[in-house]
């Protein structure tokens, strides 16, 4: 396998959601000595909980950070539209939930390049997983694998051969081993937030909530995070 990292002085693109996923990620590639510019994505989303998480895990890893806001259309999401409820974890999948924005990785990714290319970073991470998740299209090992193409195709750094590698390091991991693989890179899990819901603690009814706690119990770890 090979390793993560080319050179300790390469600059890298982090997407930092300020979820668990996205932290884990985050201090990952900061114990792999990139110097790393993270991307938060205000796009409409029905909280500024996660933003706000996720400028301040950029803060104590000690990383700059950039705030992209974006008007994504909000017919389409649960996460963008108050007037569809968020739903309740479902016991079997049966298809792609509400909570699903359309092409959002897509959208999130083209951004990324496009800084990683202005400010000379050969690396994009993002926390991508498609072990324990919620089936979107665009968390799905296949997806990365064509955008890697596209990316190689229209970009400059990819025609003059020098393309733009998009890291996924998480995506066949389970959250119990995403978990204990922040709990050794010390990702201070207090400060990162996974409800769909922006209350003042989480729901513990959603998908993301249950995810998480699955998470945790599994690894045998307390959540610091949250009383589910």
């Amino acid at each position: 396998m090979k390793p993560l990292i080319r050179n300790k002085k390469q600059k890298a693109i982090v997407l930092l959601s300020g979820g668990l996923d996205s932290a884990t990620t985050l201090f990952l590639a900061k114990s792999k000595g990139y110097r790393i510019s993270a991307l938060i994505f205000d796009y409409g989303q029905r909280h500024k909980k996660e933003i706000n998480c996720a400028k301040t895990l950029a803060k104590v890893a000690g990383c700059d950070y950039h705030i992209i806001k974006l008007s994504l259309p909000s017919l389409g999401s649960s996460l963008l539209n108050r007037n569809i409820n968020i739903p309740k974890a479902r016991k079997e999948r049966s298809g792609i939930p509400s909570t699903y924005v359309p092409a959002r990785n897509l959208i999130f990714l083209s951004i990324a390049a496009s800084y990683a290319e202005s400010m000379r970073a050969d690396t994009i991470f993002i926390g991508a997983n498609a072990v324990d998740f919620s089936g979107y299209p665009d968390c799905r090992p296949r997806f990365y694998s064509q955008l890697r193409k596209v990316i190689k195709i229209g970009t400059k750094a990819g025609v003059e051969g020098k393309a733009l590698r998009i890291l996924t390091p998480l995506i066949n991991k389970t959250k119990k081993e995403i978990i204990k693989l922040g709990a050794k890179l010390g990702v201070p899990y207090a400060l990162t937030w996974s409800c769909y819901e922006g209350g003042k603690v989480p729901c513990a009814s959603c998908e993301s909530c249950l995810l998480r706690k699955k998470g945790f119990q599994e690894a045998k770890l307390n959540d610091p995070s949250s009383k589910s």
